[in-house]
């Protein structure tokens, strides 16, 4: 597990969050796609520049980076031995974005591209409710096909109890101990 894709069904599943954990526990450098993608002012990169980017990255020999953005997975699939595949019902992304938008109005999440101060539009959440359905599908198809090298793994975690466990285990093997307060 040493270079690590972590990927969501959808926006407000959790991805961000839990690289950064993730990251801090196995003391990994995390890159965040949308801090890639978004310039200031909600500004969207090239595809040259966003690939640009991802390719000096994952040349590396350790890396998280979260996020999902299709047109560019097979750049990070080429070098990634693990997958980190978070599912949580579409009611609890949407209410994560919700509250993320509320907790962050007027500011630009670490997370996020430089000027990018949060927001939420009427089009933002019918894009969550109308591709959640079809990315679920979409992400079953992608884990299995990138199973199909032996030395790649794919970690499915579909409640807040899986991540949990998930983040204490790592914990776990790295201390000894059981406790975990990131």
């Amino acid at each position: 597990m040493n270079r690590i894709m972590v990927m969501g069904v959808s926006a407000g599943v959790g991805k961000s969050t839990f690289a950064r954990k993730l990251g801090r526990l196995i003391k990994t450098e995390v890159y965040h796609l949308d801090k890639l993608y978004w310039k200031p002012n909600w500004v969207e990169a090239s595809l040259e520049e966003f690939s640009a980017k991802q390719q000096a990255i994952v040349k590396q020999d350790k890396w998280i980076i979260d996020g999902n953005y299709s047109n560019t997975y097979d750049i990070r699939m080429k070098y990634c031995d693990t997958i980190i595949y978070i599912e949580l019902p579409l009611y609890v992304c949407l209410y994560r974005v919700y509250k993320r938008w509320l907790t962050n109005i007027g500011r630009t999440r670490i997370d996020m591209g430089v000027g990018c101060n949060e927001k939420l539009d009427a089009q933002f959440i019918k894009f969550i409710i109308s591709t959640y359905y079809d990315r679920k599908k979409q992400m079953k198809y992608r884990m299995k096909e990138f199973q199909q090298h032996p030395t790649n793994q794919v970690i499915t975690l579909k409640s807040k109890k899986e991540i949990q466990s998930f983040l204490e285990s790592l914990h776990s093997e790295k201390t000894g101990l059981k406790s975990l307060k990131i």
